[in-house]
């Protein structure tokens, strides 16, 4: 799938799927909830928010309030791709996510995820 299909992506769409992911491993959505707190700084209703009109994926992102600086602590692969190889930004953003919710569903702890032993 290309950047530019990614990134029109409503964020309602990719959302259930992250939640569903850590649902099936035992998680909850409020896991996956401080998580994307953690990483962009939105705030439960603004996350609802987001699900509700329909924002880009992209746009989630790109309006994020506050992109935590240890997300570059964030290292390995998604679906094959070293994040650290990913040359694009928002797409690297993308990634990061998308690697914490694996992180996630295998179990790790929630400490762990959010690189707090630095």
């Amino acid at each position: 799938m290309g950047n530019e299909k990614v990134y029109a992506m409503p964020f309602a769409k990719v959302y259930p799927l992250l939640v569903a992911k850590a649902i099936r491993k035992g998680r909850t959505q409020a896991e996956v909830d401080e998580i994307i707190t953690w990483l962009t700084g939105y705030s439960i209703p603004q996350i609802e928010g987001a699900v509700q009109n329909e924002t880009s994926y992209s746009d989630f992102f790109r309006n994020a309030p506050q992109l935590n600086p240890d997300r570059i602590l964030i290292k390995g692969s998604v679906c094959g791709v070293k994040i650290d190889a990913i040359e694009d930004p928002l797409m690297k953003e993308i990634r990061y996510l998308d690697k914490l919710v694996d992180e996630l569903a295998k179990g790790k702890a929630m400490e762990k995820i959010k690189r707090t032993n630095k």
